[in-house]
């Protein structure tokens, strides 16, 4: 069984790699350094002008890289995604990143529109169920790769007035663990990365209720937000040794902790905190 084509148990070196919505934010960043790491690395974003711009800084840095516009809540563009790596590699991709994604919230369960939870489960959960179904099957014929999935905190922490973003990503955690059981012995390893907040623009059109609210949700993202480079950085190395879950900042590992230890206090505390924030 082939577990590493790279050498060694570094996986991520010199991997031809797949990154979705990787015009900007974590995308962008793990665009950037598997590129650093030495593998040519497709680009895809649903702005074709962002994606452009990360094959520009790559280019730039002596990286090779490729754009290419994709919509992820469409089945027939990731299909079409893999196909363009596969002719642009000469292979299947050895590395995917499940990552694109959008931001909404700011209302309870009930006056939240249900154009939003359609909106964010077609890209946040269907985007990732697309690039799975199509990316997976691909690397287990091959014998060999990385799937990394996107999820976040909000996989486990169910924050008020973020339902569809949290349904959505807890949909991501249970997906990649499916899969990781799925794919044991094949020689395809999957990661599903869990961050709270980082430096991004998920966040674009996220509309708070109150300014109560608003000054809550900023004060939260000044206090977790970090850069995104540590993050991937982090996250790739864990793909090197195997790993299933990431949780990299010592928030969301309380999170994870508590959530886990202490379900129903927590539950209890994070509906008292959010009331209190109004």
């Amino acid at each position: 069984m082939r577990l590493n084509p790279f050498g060694g148990s570094r996986r991520t070196r010199q991997a031809d790699a797949v990154v979705t919505g990787a015009g900007s934010g974590i995308g962008r960043a793990f665009a950037i350094e598997l590129a650093q790491r030495g593998g040519r690395v497709i680009c895809s974003d649903i702005d074709g002008d962002r994606a452009r711009e990360t094959v520009e800084m790559i280019d730039d840095a002596g990286g090779k890289a490729f754009d290419t516009v994709c919509d992820v809540s469409r089945m027939p563009d990731v299909a079409a995604l893999a196909d363009t790596a596969e002719q642009w590699f000469g292979k299947p991709a050895d590395i995917v990143i499940n990552n694109a994604g959008i931001g909404r919230g700011g209302t309870v369960i009930g006056d939240a529109p249900l154009s939003e939870w359609h909106q964010v489960l077609d890209v946040n959960l269907w985007g990732v169920i697309h690039g799975c179904h199509v990316f997976a099957p691909r690397m287990r014929a091959a014998g060999h790769g990385a799937i990394v999935n996107v999820a976040s905190a909000a996989a486990f922490a169910a924050g008020p007035r973020m339902a569809a973003y949290n349904v959505s990503k807890a949909g991501v955690l249970a997906l990649s663990e499916t899969l990781a059981a799925e794919l044991a012995g094949t020689g395809v390893s999957v990661t599903v990365l869990c961050p709270t907040g980082v430096k991004t623009n998920i966040l674009e059109g996220v509309s708070l209720p109150d300014d109560a609210m608003s000054r809550w949700g900023e004060r939260l993202l000044r206090w977790t937000e970090r850069p995104p480079a540590p993050i991937i950085r982090g996250t790739l190395d864990a793909v090197d040794r195997g790993r299933l879950y990431v949780v990299p900042q010592v928030e969301a590992k309380l999170i994870w902790q508590s959530k886990r230890l202490l379900p129903e206090p927590y539950t209890r505390a994070a509906g008292l905190l959010e009331r209190l924030a109004r």
